[in-house]
């Protein structure tokens, strides 16, 4: 069992916890090593639809422990085990289900690079946020330098990557960064409301959107554009594109199973 995540699986959800708030929830590597082992059972398990990730206590995360986490990456290793998927999204298996994330307090590095992986985000207005590896000799290398100026624009995302300055919850949103923000202590039950949403929607559909979204993001629309409607060709023929039919002409709110 981990000791640095709590984990629940609530129907079609895993719900993943940082449980290290005496360390203000700090990454060091058994950490990374449970998330990466989280998001691998919630990829493989066939009844999980959407991951919520939050953070025990008052923060979300202070970053990475560079004390013990530097030298290892310094050695060559890598954060997350090799056969595992990377919650960042970045190397080796790549994460193919939806991903939502909830935040407060401190969101340091580690936290805004996960926050920039998922694909729905969700902050509580006492959220802090910082891209501080400049502040400490190095640079972001777990993917803000390569989607935040795709998310937030150049000029946005260098303001911020360049000083290390620390920002609040409302530039975060205005960033684009965060998509909704909610009172203190409101942010988990937010993100859970989406993520329950999402599993109400048809696996196979939300995974199609997914996939059709990252091409687009990662070879351009010239690939993507060819892709849809043999896409939607598949999905039309499962069941259910059938149950969403049927659903429609009952007047009913839709079941749907994956298939």
């Amino acid at each position: 069992m981990p000791d640095r995540l709590s984990i629940e699986v609530r129907d079609h959800l895993h719900l993943v916890g940082l449980n290290r708030s005496d360390k203000r929830n700090a990454f060091d590597r058994a950490m990374l090593r449970e998330l990466a082992e989280a998001f691998t059972a919630y990829e493989d398990d066939d009844d999980a639809r959407c991951l919520v990730l939050y953070g025990h206590g008052e923060h979300f995360t202070a970053g990475l422990d560079l004390g013990e986490v530097g030298p290892a990456v310094a050695a060559g290793e890598a954060l997350f085990p090799d056969g595992t998927v990377d919650p960042l999204g970045l190397h080796g298996r790549l994460r193919k289900k939806p991903f939502v994330m909830a935040v407060s307090g401190w969101c340091l590095t580690i936290g805004i690079e996960l926050l920039l992986a998922a694909d729905v985000r969700v902050a509580a207005e006492d959220a802090r946020f910082g891209q501080i590896e400049i502040n400490r000799g190095i640079f972001p290398f777990g993917g803000a330098t390569i989607r935040m100026p795709a998310i937030a624009g150049w000029g946005n995302a260098m303001r911020w990557l360049l000083t290390g300055d620390i920002f609040d919850a409302a530039e975060a949103h205005r960033l684009g960064l965060v998509q909704e923000v909610t009172p203190a202590g409101g942010h988990v039950d937010a993100a859970i409301a989406i993520a329950e949403t999402i599993a109400k929607r048809a696996p196979l559909g939300v995974r199609a959107t997914l996939e059709s979204a990252r091409l687009s993001e990662t070879e351009g629309p010239a690939a993507a554009v060819p892709a849809l409607l043999d896409q939607a060709r598949r999905l039309m023929a499962s069941k259910d594109a059938a149950e969403g039919l049927a659903s429609f002409l009952e007047r009913r709110e839709a079941t749907f199973r994956g298939e």
